[in-house]
Order: C-alpha cells, then sequence, then structure tokens
C-alpha cells in the first residue's frame, strides 16, 4: 500500500507538471513518456470532460509508476474516484491573524491599553550631555 500511495502521489503531482508545461509551451522538453501521456490525455479530452479524462490519465500514469516501483499485480485503489472538478480542489488564501503586540519599552504599555510614550528627545539629549560633562570632569 506504501508503494501505492507513492505512485499515486507521483502520478498527480507529475501530471500537473506536465499540463502546466504544456499550457506554457514547454511540453518539448519533457521526456518521451510523459508526451506520450499527455497526447493520451488529449485524446480523452475530446471524448470527455476534463475531470474524466484527467482522471484516466493520472490512472494510466500511477499503473505505470506503481510497476516501476515495484508492486506487484495490479495496483490497488488508493483514492475514490472524484466527481469535482481539479479547480474545486483549491484552498482560498486567507490572511493570518495579526500577532499580539509586545510589551512595550519601558512597560508604558502594560497599564490599561494605554498607549506607548515615546521617550522623547531633550531627554536623550540631556543625558548624554550629563555623561560626556562627567567624563571630561572627570579626566581633568
Amino acid at each position: 500500500m506504501l508503494i501505492a500511495r507513492r505512485a499515486d502521489t507521483r502520478a498527480r503531482a507529475d501530471f500537473a507538471t506536465w499540463k502546466m508545461m504544456a499550457k506554457l509551451n514547454g511540453s518539448s522538453a519533457l521526456p518521451p513518456e510523459a508526451q506520450d501521456f499527455l497526447v493520451s490525455y488529449k485524446n480523452l479530452l475530446a471524448q470527455t470532460n476534463e475531470g474524466d479524462a484527467s482522471e484516466a490519465t493520472i490512472g494510466a500514469i500511477y499503473k505505470a509508476y506503481y510497476a516501476e516501483m515495484g508492486g506487484a499485480g495490479t495496483p490497488p485503489d488508493v483514492r475514490p474516484r472524484a466527481t469535482e472538478s481539479a479547480a474545486d480542489n483549491v484552498t482560498a488564501f486567507r490572511r493570518p491573524e495579526p500577532k499580539p503586540k509586545k510589551a512595550s519599552f519601558f512597560g508604558a504599555g502594560t497599564s490599561g491599553g494605554a498607549q506607548k510614550r515615546p521617550l522623547p528627545v531633550a531627554l536623550i539629549f540631556a543625558c548624554l550631555v550629563v555623561v560626556y560633562v562627567g567624563i571630561r570632569l572627570y579626566w581633568r
């Protein structure tokens, strides 16, 4: 069953990649077996809808990968047959929730939701002047 799951996952991923490359006109760079699967997909697409053609092609790729990975006999069914189209398998993007604000400097933001007050520039400048004068007096 492990081989079957790996083969199915690889088949679905490879088919999606090959299909995208074909849409971007890059199918000539694909290996010959991939091009053969895409040709069979296009033939099936002419006969059935996109979902059924995709599932049938993925099934054929899955069988080939199952045999290639050392699976014996007929490959087991890994997934139930999907009746929805491939586009329904898309998850909408949601923004992550905002992170809670960290505690502010000197604990000013912790008191009842008060807004953080910045340290005045004049106070910083005054402290620097005091430190400078103290150092100059100490060296004399």
